[in-house]
């Protein structure tokens, strides 16, 4: 579909808007205004629906805002749901399902929305175990039955505990550990552009400096893309899946209308109904606080965000922003060869960190690639 923004018109404008106002999001037009325009209440709808779904907020209805829009209208019960390979249905009714099954005690993965061989998984365990037909599709029987149960416990983050166990049974050293490192944008799409300087070119340098890092520790590191390619999100992080990768690490940079925009952020998956990736959520924190430490960046602190890059994952995955090409101070690191060594060393460190679950650690922005090798070689 094309982007929808304010003055646009037409039926899909009024599909929209009729979404919003069965969201409760816009008041119901009556008699007054063009129920087909775009106007001003339609761009602050908009707005308050992406900032509630962890989209980027810009008034703007892309293929992202509308596939929230779309899944936002399900409710469980409202249509079959099973697991489909080749188109993986999402909504709202799924989130729902793998919150059901993870209060129940059944390991749905995280909740993000999307029917997946998890959640199929969990599905039909939870079918055998309540005498149901052991189908792996959630129809009125199963719906039925969750109605008539209550949650065995309440409150509590089951996919926490199991996430810290996977990453302490996986052990303190780096080497085996699979990386799937993210370079922002590619190919045609260049990404932010400011005085020659292309968001493509320096990201896809620092995926090489940090991979290059990550493989002298014994990591297996991998690339999302070549040079000239630029796969969509989902794809990326299809690709992070079929890897088995450990960690998904997302490398871009930032503009903004005012040149005094400036700093650093990373995000990692989570939503407003509080369902997050918390090796995600931890990794993310690991590396704003490194990152800032070591290059004195303005901190602009991590987020929660949907993205696809990070919901679709099913590895613990974070996106950089790693400053302003349209700051002229940020500008002038970016294009600095020894700024990318800085921020590279201080990724590396941070998903050391990750691994060490606080244990024989060192200060925030003191660990050296050369102390890592040491710790790396201690441990074989």
């Amino acid at each position: 579909m094309r982007e929808l923004r304010p003055g646009d018109a037409g039926p899909a404008v009024a599909e929209v808007r009729a979404t919003l106002a069965s969201l409760g999001l816009l008041p119901t037009v009556n008699g007054m205004g063009d129920p087909s325009v775009y106007d001003l209440a339609v761009e602050h709808a908009v707005r308050a629906f992406q900032q509630q779904r962890g989209l980027i907020t810009d008034g703007i209805v892309g293929q992202a805002t509308y596939q929230a829009l779309r899944d936002a209208t399900y409710r469980l019960g409202g249509r079959p749901l099973a697991y489909l390979v080749s188109a993986p249905v999402s909504g709202d009714d799924v989130l729902e399902l793998q919150e059901r099954l993870l209060q129940l005690g059944y390991n749905a993965g995280r909740p993000n929305g999307v029917f997946g061989p998890q959640t199929e998984r969990a599905l039909r365990e939870f079918q055998r175990d309540y005498g149901l037909t052991v189908d792996g599709m959630c129809g009125a029987e199963t719906v039925g039955a969750f109605a008539r149960l209550s949650p065995r416990a309440s409150g509590g983050r089951p996919v926490l505990l199991r996430e810290q166990e996977k990453v302490r049974n996986a052990g303190p050293r780096l080497r085996g550990k699979r990386i799937v490192i993210d370079p922002g944008h590619g190919g045609t799409d260049t990404g932010v552009t400011v005085d020659g300087i292309r968001e493509a070119d320096l990201m896809w340098d620092l995926a090489r400096r940090l991979e290059g890092r990550m493989v002298a520790t014994g990591m297996e590191a991998m690339l999302s893309r070549g040079p000239d390619q630029c796969p969509t999100e989902a794809q990326r992080a299809h690709f992070a899946n079929e890897a088995g990768s450990d960690v998904f690490i997302s490398l871009h940079c930032d503009r903004n209308s005012s040149p005094h925009a400036s700093g650093l952020a990373t995000f990692y998956f989570g939503t407003a109904r509080h369902n997050t990736s918390t090796l995600g959520e931890a990794l993310a924190g690991l590396i704003q606080r490194e990152l800032t430490a070591r290059t004195g960046m303005f901190n602009c602190r991590t987020h929660a965000k949907t993205w696809d890059s990070l919901r679709l994952t099913r590895c613990p995955a974070v996106r950089l922003e790693l400053g302003y090409l349209t700051n002229a101070g940020d500008r002038a690191r970016l294009a600095d060869p020894a700024f990318r060594d800085l921020v590279a060393e201080g990724i590396l460190v941070s998903v050391k960190r990750l691994y060490l679950l606080g244990e024989n650690d060192q200060p925030t922005g003191t660990f050296t690639f050369a102390d890592l090798m040491r710790h790396e070689l201690t441990k074989s």
